[in-house]
C-alpha cells in the first residue's frame, strides 16, 4: 500500500516585486506602482513599516487580463 503524500501548508508562498511585474509587462516600475495606486493592481504590503511591495502572481494575472483589450 503507497504512503499518502501530504503537502506542507507552511510552504512560502512566491510573490512579485515591483521590479519583477515591470519586466513581465515591459514597462516601468512608476508604471505598476500607479496601477498599485489607482487600485487596478492588487499588492501586499510587507517588511518593516510595511513599506515593500508584494504583488500574488494571481492578482499580477487579473491585472493583465483586465487590461487586454
Amino acid at each position: 500500500m503507497p504512503t499518502p503524500t501530504f503537502k506542507t501548508p507552511n510552504q512560502p508562498r512566491v510573490l512579485l516585486t515591483v521590479k519583477d511585474v515591470a519586466v513581465l509587462d515591459n514597462c516601468s516600475e512608476k508604471t505598476v506602482r500607479r496601477a498599485i495606486a489607482s487600485g487596478l493592481l492588487q499588492a501586499i504590503r510587507v517588511g518593516p513599516g510595511g513599506r515593500l511591495l508584494r504583488i500574488d502572481p494571481a492578482a499580477h494575472a487579473a491585472y493583465r487580463a483586465a487590461s487586454q483589450w
